[in-house]
């Protein structure tokens, strides 16, 4: 066991009164206990508060996917003596948020009752001076010991961190060792410093691998013609430019990004590059322009999959992830439910499912159940015989499941269909036989069923509106379709899409193509396709104008503004990722103090974007 360097009756004093012998005190442990009075830090206190769950913690998981890919191969080869002497080794995030947390159950258990868990987050202003914040703050390598924690629920604990670096110094997370007081070790800080010195040796033998991967990547892009451009890694250095940029730029070869703009360019579309081995970012592509502050809307990318789709499939990793699904699921015959908001391209998705399977030969008939009046929807699906019903056809009608034999029928918006026809389609779906109206004859029907909504079909057998038997015969293959605001890089992509397809071009200037980027699409591709229609015939001194309208939810364009005198709407309340966003603004806006474009910068969104939640969250 350790002995506390700091006594009980001194930390007491502090807390009560703010009085500190700093002499008997580490300084790095005096700053921070100063910085936790100030801060207004609960010293009773001190189990985790902030945890993330759900959607927004697999989201900071995958920020951190790569410190956990290279990190958790060094722990586990600690891990026999990790377990062996009681402690815990974890993973922490620039942000504090503990990535990881293994090593024996005791221990853990003991960490779970004061919150110190997976997804917590760990920092000063959360639960006092302790090891992983502190080192977070100070940068540097450091234990902390009972009592030299701020916070009381720490007094038993014993903690030793150590940041890790990049290859520039920047922090890209911590590493951490604990252990209760009791069973604390003396190896514990050689341990951490060891851990965080493998760490930061394997992740610039990664980066030298990205840079390799990154070159192959660039001499495989076409260098024809006039096109302009470049390849820069994370660091923001050159590592290729094509025959054009080589011979106007002199000593372009590791140039720092800013180097190539002076030398008389100007930048247009910024493509992520993505690693074909681990799937992180490891580059960027960057078109480039003259002296004409004009861009085409033109990009080269490479799908990942090799799904038959009929739109456009971009570069986002969201996307992809989403066509790798289809890739996987489309060879089955099970049936499918498309998740995703209106307007994403969920009827696109349906196709490509049905033409990547084996019912491709087969017809693909779609309906779409919220646009067929509830009266009419057995007759549109089932069919019916001559004189079935007054203001039959003289033929009769073959109903769509008949139609969609031998191929597929995709149900657009399947939590509208009322539920006396889920009954009917319930039936249909088990017996594989369908009824038409005024017939006595069962007619077999061959059909892969793929439905979509933008509802929570879970929620809605909650509610009793939808019937679960119908729910599991459906949800089989679930398939997710990502909003236009979460690939945004997808954008050039999608306009030299639908420009090809309707046979137009646009000359998009950078600050035009700077204000499609930096807005969120509440109505995805369908309001960008929208967009482009109303660009299409305005006239291009009008274009500004006309975006300031397009992409402002408070004003729809066309209308006059909303009267001062009328009382704005209540706002819904902020979800839990956006209060997660609001936070880190928050917190960004007041290491910059204040300066909304530091903050921008220090966030790494552009400043438009910065302004426009501003605004929404009423900053």
């Amino acid at each position: 066991m350790i002995e506390e360097s700091v006594s009980l009756r001194m930390w007491k004093r502090f807390v009560q009164e703010g009085v500190l012998d700093s002499a008997r005190l580490n300084k790095r442990i005096s700053e921070s206990w100063h910085r936790c009075k100030n801060g207004k830090v609960n010293p009773y206190e001190g189990k985790g508060r902030m945890i993330l769950e759900g959607e927004a913690w697999e989201l900071q998981k995958e920020k951190g996917r790569r410190l956990l890919e290279l990190t958790l191969p060094q722990i586990s080869r600690l891990s026999p003596f990790i377990r062996d002497v009681g402690m815990i080794a974890l993973v922490i995030d620039p942000e504090g948020y503990v990535l990881s947390m293994q090593g024996e159950q005791r221990t853990l258990r003991e960490a779970h009752a004061i919150n110190f868990r997976e997804g917590v987050r760990w920092t000063e202003d959360e639960v006092g001076t302790n090891a992983i914040g502190t080192a977070l703050m100070a940068g540097e390598p450091i234990m902390i010991n009972g009592t030299e924690h701020y916070s009381v629920a720490s007094h038993s604990w014993s903690c030793s961190a150590a940041p890790i670096r990049d290859g520039n110094g920047t922090l890209i997370g911590v590493v951490d060792v604990s252990a209760p007081l009791a069973r604390s070790h003396p190896q514990m800080m050689a341990t951490v410093s060891s851990l965080a010195c493998l760490i930061e040796q394997e992740w610039m033998k990664e980066r030298q691998r990205d840079e390799l991967e990154l070159m192959r990547l660039a001499v495989e892009e076409p260098d024809e013609g006039e096109r302009l451009w470049v390849v820069c890694n994370q660091d923001q250095r050159v590592v290729y430019a094509s025959r054009g940029v080589r011979q106007a730029v002199r000593g372009w070869a590791e140039a720092p990004r800013d180097h190539v703009r002076e030398a008389g360019f100007r930048e247009g579309f910024q493509i992520p590059l993505f690693s074909l081995r681990h799937g992180g970012l490891i580059g960027y592509r960057i078109e480039l322009i003259r002296s004409e502050t004009r861009v085409r809307p033109h990009a080269t990318g490479r799908a990942v999959s090799r799904v038959r789709f009929r739109g456009e499939a971009g570069t986002s990793r969201t996307f992809q992830f989403t066509l790798r699904e289809v890739e996987r699921i489309a060879p089955s015959d099970g049936n499918v439910v498309i998740y995703g908001e209106s307007g994403t391209g969920k009827e696109l998705i349906a196709r490509a499912i049905h033409d990547s399977s084996p019912r491709a030969e087969g017809p693909f008939v779609a309906v779409n159940c919220g646009a067929v009046p509830r009266e009419l929807m057995e007759s549109e699906l089932f069919g019916y015989e001559e004189g079935a019903f007054t203001g039959a056809r003289r033929r009769g009608y073959r109903g769509k499941l008949a139609q969609a034999d031998g191929g597929t029928l995709f149900l657009d918006e399947i939590g509208e269909i009322p539920h006396a026809m889920q009954v009917a389609l319930l039936r249909v779906l088990q017996e594989r036989k369908v009824t038409p109206i005024g017939s006595a004859e069962e007619i077999p029907v061959n059909v892969r069923v793929i439905a979509a909504t933008h509802r929570n079909l879970r929620q809605l057998v909650k509610e009793g509106t939808f019937r679960e038997d119908l729910y599991y015969r459906l949800h089989v293959l679930p398939v997710t379709v990502p909003p236009l605001r979460e690939r945004k890089e997808d954008i050039p992509f999608l306009i030299r899409h639908y420009c090809g397809q309707n046979g137009f071009a646009l000359e998009l200037p950078v600050d035009v193509m700077e204000e499609l980027l930096a807005y969120d699409w509440p109505g995805n591709i369908r309001e960008l396709f929208n967009v482009l229609e109303r660009m299409r015939v305005s006239p291009r001194e009008e274009w500004k104008r006309f975006l300031s309208e397009a992409v402002q939810p408070e004003c729809s364009p066309g209308l006059p503004p909303q009267s001062a005198a009328t009382p704005p709407s209540p706002r819904p309340p902020l979800t839990f990722r956006e209060q997660l966003e609001k936070n880190v603004i928050v917190r960004a806006l007041e290491k910059s103090n204040g300066s909304a474009s530091a903050a921008a910068e220090m966030l790494g969104i552009p400043r438009s974007t910065f302004y426009r939640k501003l605004k929404k969250y009423q900053l």
